[in-house]
């Protein structure tokens, strides 16, 4: 450009010719924008045409029933459209969550100052787009839990049943000389990492023996001190994220790296990159998780509610009521939110009795220490 500044994909200088006069100001510029926003994505964040077209839609929807340009879309707009949507329409929570990002996203390319919204809607109507999505209303903040209602932590009990189930049938193979001992030490193994580390069956899954290695806050638990995820679940539209979990379990971290050193190298395959293996040497898969989980499961006769994804809600659970920060474990499973952490919470009633004990005997403690006078009945 004449002035030297950078033509920067799908800003409005690209998407709109200086100098020209628009018959149409309005019109013109709605679709320069959503032009230049899909340019955006596509070019800029690499993001595939399906979800790309379908943010579109969306924000196509949202001005439909507000009936105004997005530069004179205002908050009150979209929690009037968040009502329609569950008033008339039914919609899901999740439908909900993925409509106000997609409005969002669109919002925040306007307000971009490198694409230049700002100063064309100023320009050309006097007026400029503005913030319409904070904490205030946002689903995320808002939800009440969105999967299935049935899904819950597995106890304490029910996980110790199933390692020492599937333990037992390793050790009755063993003895009796039977095929299925490798099979089972590896499933072991691989729910207690589940369970040790708050995966999902799709990040246990995508391990590779590389994605172990040292801590150097944790030297004690040696190249088990840390465990690089890298197939966590990322946000609708923009793929995988990665994150490091740390090992806090002694137990469970005994239990994989005798599963390495010892189990691990009798499958024979050696090359292979994967964590856990078949017997033909392929990657365990999410759904041979899935399938392995309810074999045990029924052998046990455990509710059929219960799925591998309750023992990742267990680790946050169990965690929470040993008295780890609540911060720390958000970090560990991967959650963006403390309200999504919250939702995997599920404390026992005897926890929860506990906790409220203690609150109300601190309340009164901190009356008696204010006013010098003791609870009658207790002293």
């Amino acid at each position: 450009m004449a002035d030297g500044r950078s033509e920067i994909e799908g800003s409005a200088r690209l998407e709109l010719i200086a100098g020209v006069r628009l018959l149409h100001p309005e019109d013109a510029v709605l679709e320069a924008m959503l032009k230049g926003w899909e340019r955006q994505q596509l070019g800029g964040k690499g993001l595939q045409d399906k979800t790309v077209g379908g943010r579109r839609s969306v924000v196509r929807q949202f001005m439909a029933f507000t009936d105004k340009y997005p530069w004179h879309w205002r908050a009150a707009d979209l929690d009037e459209w968040m009502a329609e949507l569950v008033s008339k329409q039914n919609r899901a929570t999740s439908t909900l969550r993925t409509y106000q990002g997609a409005v969002g996203l669109f919002v925040d390319y306007l307000l971009n100052p490198v694409y230049e919204w700002v100063q064309v809607c100023e320009e050309h109507f006097g007026t400029h787009p503005v913030p319409i999505l904070h904490d205030g209303n946002r689903r995320e903040h808002l939800a009440d839990y969105e999967g299935d209602e049935e899904r819950r932590p597995m106890t304490r009990d029910e996980c110790q049943l199933l390692f020492d189930h599937i333990d037992e049938r390793v050790e009755r193979a063993i003895r009796r000389g039977r095929k299925g001992a490798l099979t089972a030490y590896r499933d072991s193994t691989l729910f207690k990492t589940i369970y040790g580390w708050g995966l999902r069956a799709s990040e246990a899954s995508g391990l590779n023996v590389a994605d172990l290695y040292r801590n150097a806050k944790a030297p004690e638990f040696g190249r088990y001190g840390m465990m690089h995820v890298r197939k966590a679940k990322g946000s609708k539209g923009t793929g995988p994220r990665r994150r490091n979990v740390a090992s806090i379990m002694p137990w469970a971290v005994e239990a994989l790296e005798d599963y390495v050193v010892n189990i691990r190298p009798r499958y024979g395959f050696d090359s292979h990159p994967a964590l856990w293996l078949t017997e033909r040497g392929g990657r365990l898969k999410p759904r041979d998780i899935d399938d392995r989980f309810a074999i045990y499961r029924k052998e046990l006769k455990l509710p059929e509610e219960l799925v591998p994804h309750c023992l990742r809600h267990s680790y946050v659970t169990h965690n929470i009521e040993d008295g780890v920060d609540p911060k720390f474990i958000q970090d560990q499973v991967g959650h963006l939110y403390a309200s999504t952490t919250a939702l995997y919470t599920a404390v026992s009633s005897d926890f929860a009795n506990t906790m409220m004990r203690k609150a109300i005997d601190l309340a009164f403690d901190n009356e008696t220490a204010r006013t010098g006078t003791a609870r009658s009945g207790r002293r």
